[in-house]
């Protein structure tokens, strides 16, 4: 599924997921980049996030795999 990932002024992370009109904030994340690994949302769902090139700037769209929730 097609996902947007964003960072607010605050510097937290957060999801969000259009087909649904779902944004969630990032609460966990298996590597500090975010990328490459999964995170878990406030609502409790796992995604599989993509690497991407690091540097790559935020908003950024990227097809994610949900595991669970």
């Amino acid at each position: 599924m097609k996902v947007m990932v964003r960072k607010n002024a605050e510097g937290v992370f957060s999801v969000y997921v259009p087909k649904k009109d779902l944004e969630e904030r990032i609460v966990s994340s298996e590597r500090p980049s975010l990328f490459g690994g999964t995170v878990t949302l406030g609502n409790g769902m796992v995604l599989e996030l993509p690497e991407i090139p690091q540097g790559q700037g935020l908003p950024l769209t990227v097809e994610a795999r949900k595991v669970s929730g």
